[in-house]
């Protein structure tokens, strides 16, 4: 006979290799036919072979499923889409605009309530009062240039919405000057009057001039301008006025199930959410099996979990883990897909291999933000170590080897024992102060 095992694979077995699946039919109250499959415990217990209090083991069977980490259901979860901007008025003469970015965070009308991301924006040279996001390319999409977001959020507040501060880091030509400009700021309430979420669909946001706690500031566009009267000119008024267009969409099956294991508050590139979840994965693991008990707060020697918090600003070596991720992704079968044990295991190694081993290679230069000189250097740096390392790796069935940090081909930084300790107190520390800035 055709048979199928646990972990996916097929093949021909004598059909004296299998055993008859015995079921109980039994009448529910409402007269239905119910179906009840016996396993080998029932069995034994009718046998009298076990004690009569003994059961199945729930957690056993919670251990087979994957579930080690379980759902938080947040009050907010959201995901949606920056779309465009327009007539966003543009800095004055003298200056080099280095990047158009949008700033987004959870925002209640007087406090930040969530990590801030960024997410820059494309433009033509020909309308620059038009930005973008999204851009097709070849390729994945980087991170800092993907509009599709989520936001997870806890807070009570019946204000919470995503306020979206429109920016650009310019270049001053005469003295060679850095700064950033904010070109006004949107706010997306999430809940209507009565208190029900917004519907999914696409909204455009009037961007108003000044700070979040300013009203009535008078943008560019705004000022000199009498309040038009006529119906086309009132249209005509509008199409002037500086407008962000942002998607509510909704998420799919798997992506919700991945948001779940997320922490309760975040805010983030919505194609990262796989790599993010298994950190999370990792993380429960390291903090409930590794520990010798449940108080201990010594420091955890993993490499894993003491850097790849640094990912999280440095979104090109995110988008270098995203790429290597998917690219060994096309070699796996449906079965280990579907093995949570096995993908952290990969994850791990793949990790160890490719992102760590650049945070720590001296030919990759510092991040610095809105400096194309250094993005470009850093992206040849990063294209031909991945390159490098995919040659050298041995042809095996595994994703990562740690055979690249004994190679003498390839240099490092000087070690420094930080690279692999987690502290847990100073990371609790990290989120309390978090929390109470935010408060």
């Amino acid at each position: 006979w055709l048979a199928q095992d646990k972990k996916g694979n097929k093949g021909v077995v004598p059909k004296t290799f299998l055993q008859v699946q015995y079921q109980m039919f039994q009448v529910s109250p409402d007269g239905l036919l119910c179906v009840k499959q016996i396993d080998t415990t029932d069995v034994l217990s009718a046998m009298g072979a076990i004690p009569s209090g003994f059961r199945p083991s729930t957690l056993s069977k919670l251990l087979e499923e994957g579930q080690f980490v379980r759902a938080r259901q947040v009050r907010t979860c959201v995901c949606f889409t920056l779309w465009s901007c327009r007539m966003i008025p543009t800095p004055g003469v003298g200056v080099q605009v280095l990047s158009r970015h949008v700033c987004l965070c959870a925002f209640d009308g007087t406090r930040v309530l969530s990590n801030i991301h960024t997410v820059r924006a494309s433009y033509n040279s020909k309308n620059l009062k038009t930005w973008s996001f999204s851009p097709r390319m070849s390729g994945i999409l980087p991170t800092l240039l993907n509009g599709d977001c989520f936001l997870r959020c806890n807070a009570l507040s019946p204000n919470l919405g995503v306020l979206f501060e429109l920016g650009v880091t310019f270049l001053r030509n005469s003295t060679g000057e850095r700064g950033d400009l904010s070109c006004g700021w949107a706010f997306l309430k999430l809940t209507d009057d009565a208190g029900n979420p917004l519907p999914n669909k696409t909204y455009e946001l009037p961007v108003n001039g000044g700070t979040p706690y300013e009203k009535d500031v008078i943008g560019e566009i705004t000022a000199g301008r009498r309040s038009p009267t006529g119906v086309f000119q009132q249209m005509l008024h509008a199409r002037r006025e500086p407008k962000l267009i942002v998607k509510l969409k909704p998420a799919k099956s798997h992506t919700r199930a991945q948001l779940s294991l997320l922490p309760d508050t975040l805010l983030y590139c919505l194609s990262c959410v796989d790599l993010l979840a298994l950190h999370r994965q990792l993380l429960a693991d390291t903090l409930l099996m590794d520990r010798p008990t449940m108080q201990n707060a010594d420091l955890i020697c993993n490499p894993v979990l003491s850097t790849f918090p640094v990912l999280l600003d440095e979104t090109d070596l995110m988008d270098a883990l995203r790429s290597a991720w998917l690219e060994a992704e096309t070699s796996r079968s449906r079965a280990q897909k579907r093995d949570l044990a096995y993908l952290k295991e990969e994850f791990r190694k793949l990790y160890m291999s490719s992102v760590y081993f650049l945070l720590h290679s001296p030919s990759l230069p510092c991040y610095h933000w809105a400096d194309p000189p250094s993005e470009e250097q850093r992206a040849r740096v990063i294209y031909a170590t991945l390159m490098a390392l995919k040659i050298q790796q041995p042809t095996t069935d595994q994703s990562g080897s740690s055979e690249v940090f004994f190679d003498s081909t390839h240099s490092h930084l000087a070690f420094d024992v930080q690279e692999l300790t987690f502290d847990l107190l100073q990371t609790a520390r990290s989120v309390e102060l978090q929390n109470t800035i935010t408060a």
